[in-house]
């Protein structure tokens, strides 16, 4: 494959152009009748300014497919479908999906909504950082991955000592509700063995956001495989700006360790699923989704949403 700045292969049924996408914005013409001299001119007073709509993301490691029990993915994609609608949000940062399973999880969604992403071995077999979005809502403008390494433009590159390959997504969205209002989400998976790594991983995942434009606001979603507040990785993100949302927001739910097991949910445990955002955006909520039916979680780990205003 050419090894490019824009690689990024598109996963899913509907295709998205990694160029920009014209996304056409309704306009109204006004029309200018003449007046008579009996005509009278009426002050239109402006509208008063509207709140901006929420924006809710979540970030979500799905835990791959696998036929094993306990826990089988067949088991899992109903509780799954089951959560996903329920919190219907407008953006899903998940990680660890297959490609068959990142199908299933767009069918159980509905017609509504679209994904972009690629496998961190750089084909459609393996697990990638797919983002989900409400196509309601949201418009893709451009879309890139990089590989977390010291080549971050060659695929399937690992020069840190890392697991596996590990990868960045990001989407520059266009928001349909906020007049064409546009803003980037970038998802990412830390590696699980290499402290190193995830150190490497946080910086380098910086300087590419140092690199958006920087009058746009930007979301960050991920398994960091890093404690917040107690880990170098997590250190440097938020030193850079970032703010993390969870500690930022107007309101919580109850904290758990974000990783569970399959096991009793942890209060008060650790967070290694976090979300991020640039300065100025406003974390209304946060909450960790502990639904489950019959005993049966939909991963191993808690999905994180938040509701964001992006101004």
């Amino acid at each position: 494959m050419p090894n490019q700045r824009r690689v990024t292969r598109r996963l899913g049924l509907q295709v998205l152009l990694a160029a920009a996408v014209t996304v056409p914005l309704s306009s109204a013409a006004v029309s200018a009748s003449s007046a008579t001299p009996r005509t009278r001119r009426l002050t239109t007073l402006a509208a008063p300014s509207r709140p901006a709509p929420r924006l809710d993301v979540m970030t979500f490691n799905l835990r791959y497919a696998s036929s094993a029990e306990p826990n089988s993915w067949a088991d899992r994609r109903p509780v799954m479908r089951e959560l996903l609608r329920r919190a219907h949000p407008h953006v899903i940062g998940t990680q660890e999906g297959l490609y068959q399973q990142l199908l299933d999880i767009e069918t159980g969604l509905g017609p509504d909504y679209g994904w972009v992403g690629t496998g961190r071995e750089g084909g459609s077999r393996d697990e990638s950082t797919a983002i989900y979005y409400d196509t309601r809502r949201l418009a893709p403008v451009e879309h890139y991955t990089f590989w977390l390494s010291d080549t971050p433009e060659v695929i399937r590159s690992n020069t840190w000592g890392a697991a596996f390959p590990r990868i960045v997504t990001w989407v520059r969205f266009r928001d349909l509700a906020e007049d064409g209002r546009e803003f980037y989400v970038a998802n990412t998976h830390f590696d699980q063995r290499s402290q190193y790594a995830r150190e490497r991983s946080a910086t380098l995942l910086v300087q590419r956001i140092a690199e958006f434009d920087r009058r746009l606001p930007v979301v960050v979603t991920g398994d960091f495989n890093a404690y917040a507040h107690k880990n170098p990785a997590y250190d440097t993100l938020v030193d850079s700006g970032l703010v993390d949302t969870w500690d930022a927001a107007e309101h919580r739910g109850p904290q758990y360790a974000t990783f569970h097991g399959y096991h009793r949910l942890k209060p008060d445990g650790d967070r290694i699923d976090w979300i991020l955002t640039s300065p100025g955006v406003t974390t209304h909520r946060a909450v960790m989704d502990t639904f489950s039916m019959h005993g049966q979680f939909p991963s191993d780990h808690l999905p994180v949403q938040v509701s964001l205003s992006l101004r």
